[in-house]
């Protein structure tokens, strides 16, 4: 058994939000790789999930919407804490199904430039099955931490966007300690 996986495993009770809420993919699971387009410090650019996993685990976190409350206090405490997160060698990347030009504006102004946003499409949306169900137009907020083997290490699936940022940034610190 790899070192991720025993580290998946070790997280996996941390996996379900306080409201019971439970994301579709589990610890252990593959993450569905994509291509999209997204921002840093208000540029549009293309990311792609395999390419920033060949540096380290990724913090994938889905939001609802731009520019609501919520959401921008959830980007405002990533953005706090960056420099946590790449200590423990991990990128952030922040997906909303919001359009590029409105994730440019956000990535700077609520993002304070310190990490990518990036547009999830159906396909996205899909793979990670994170439709918010009373509204399928946008996503719920659901935050993975995947391993740089590609597979589900943490997740945290909980609409308040209070503990999102402390769930991963401990995720990220556990698999760096080990």
């Amino acid at each position: 058994m790899s070192k991720w996986m025993m580290i998946a495993l070790g997280l996996a009770a941390a996996t379900i939000g306080s409201n019971g809420a439970m994301a579709a993919l589990a610890v252990g699971a593959k993450a569905p790789d994509f291509t999209t387009r997204g921002a840093l410090a208000g540029k549009a650019f293309t990311l792609t999930l395999s390419h920033q996993l060949k540096r380290g685990p990724v913090v994938l976190y889905f939001f609802p919407k731009a520019f609501t409350p919520g959401c921008s206090a959830e980007a405002r405490e990533f953005a706090e804490h960056i420099d946590d997160f790449k200590k423990a060698g991990a990128t952030v990347i922040g997906m909303s199904t919001d359009t590029v030009d409105d994730l440019v504006a956000f990535s700077t102004k609520e993002c304070a430039g310190k990490f990518a946003v990036a547009s999830a499409g159906p396909a996205i949306v899909t793979g990670y099955d994170v439709a918010l169900k009373m509204r399928p137009s946008i996503t719920d907020r659901t935050s993975y931490v995947i391993a740089p083997t590609g597979r589900i290490a943490f997740v945290h699936s909980e609409m308040n966007y209070s503990g999102h940022v402390k769930g991963t940034l401990a995720a990220v610190q556990a698999m760096r300690a080990k």
